[in-house]
């Protein structure tokens, strides 16, 4: 999607001009890893127009494989976010309807051909939330990687008013968390597609239940975030995988730069996490690519693995490295 904003912290109302950038889950993670050194590619539909090529000209400059980007129709997904300050949050307005995207069919896309020599998918609830076709497609991928023995991780959180085509969102996710290895998952969402799962449950419990009930699921992930303010919060990730729960460490983050995207770098510090290092390592890592991501503007962290592991091994200083 393409994403319009008020410079700094003004409000819509307050604007005569709008800064742009480019953003979505599965993207901002494709950036955040490509950062972090690893070969990324980013598969979508864009207009076949200027803001279409614009957009893919975006993830190429951050190093991204465009190479399946497949092109249609004329809309670009927009959205627009007021950045919250203090004690104003952020507001956003999402105009996907109609979208180049919200009309991909799973025909368009040779997942074979796309996932050959992978070694990691990566989708997020917002996708099959988007369309029909679009869900159509996320299952095919998921197959796709379970047939090739690709390790999937999906983070399942969805919005509720993304939904509009008709079709059971509860029937659908549940059918993609069954070819899910990785799972990141608040309580909230377990709860929702569970049987017999509850938010009131202890984390680790309902974890359990919910690797028991989804048998495919290795891991568990989450994390914790106390909103203080609109420019103050702290977040701290654990990890159930079947035998710890491990927790990393709380982040003090104040003032935030830019919330948006953070758990997309959460997810992106996850998966280099779990890549390169143990569990307990894996989270820590996680955790601080998420707090790093709360001082880059935009929507994907644009940050080394090296400043991620600088702050995981306790420098949060902040001193010009020259």
């Amino acid at each position: 999607m393409m994403r319009l904003s008020p410079p700094g912290v003004a409000t819509f109302s307050q604007t005569q001009s709008m800064d742009i950038t480019y953003g979505g889950g599965e993207a901002n993670v494709s950036i955040a890893l490509a950062y972090m050194g690893l070969q990324t590619s980013h598969v979508t539909r864009f207009p076949d127009n200027n803001l279409g090529r614009a957009a893919t000209q975006f993830l190429r400059h951050h190093w991204i494989d465009t190479s399946h980007v497949i092109y249609g129709d004329h809309h670009l997904g927009l959205y627009f976010l007021e950045k919250g300050a203090i004690h104003r949050s952020s507001e956003i307005v999402y105009q996907r309807a109609g979208s180049s995207f919200s009309m991909i069919q799973p025909d368009m896309i040779d997942w074979e051909k796309i996932l050959k020599g992978a070694d990691w998918f990566h989708w997020t609830g917002i996708t099959p939330a988007v369309s029909e076709g679009a869900a159509a497609c996320c299952a095919q991928a998921i197959k796709t990687a379970n047939k090739l023995g690709i390790t999937v991780s999906g983070d399942i959180h969805s919005r509720s008013s993304l939904w509009n085509y008709g079709n059971d969102p509860r029937e659908i996710m549940r059918s993609l968390i069954n070819g899910t290895d990785v799972v990141i998952a608040g309580q909230y969402d377990m709860d929702k597609y569970a049987e017999g799962n509850s938010s009131e449950m202890d984390f680790k419990v309902q974890a359990t239940q919910f690797m028991k009930e989804f048998g495919r699921i290795k891991k568990v992930i989450d994390k914790d975030r106390t909103s203080v303010s609109g420019s103050h919060n702290k977040i701290k990730g654990k990890i159930w995988n079947g035998k710890q729960l491990l927790e990393s460490a709380e982040y003090d983050i104040t003032p935030i730069v830019d919330r948006v995207g953070t758990g997309d770098a959460f997810a992106a510090g996850l998966i280099y996490g779990l890549m390169n290092y143990k569990d307990e390592e894996a989270i820590q890592f996680a955790t601080a690519a998420c707090a790093l991501k709360h001082a880059v503007e935009g929507d994907a962290n644009m940050v080394s693995q090296q400043a991620v592991v600088k702050l995981m091994q306790g420098d949060n200083s902040g001193k010009i490295q020259r």
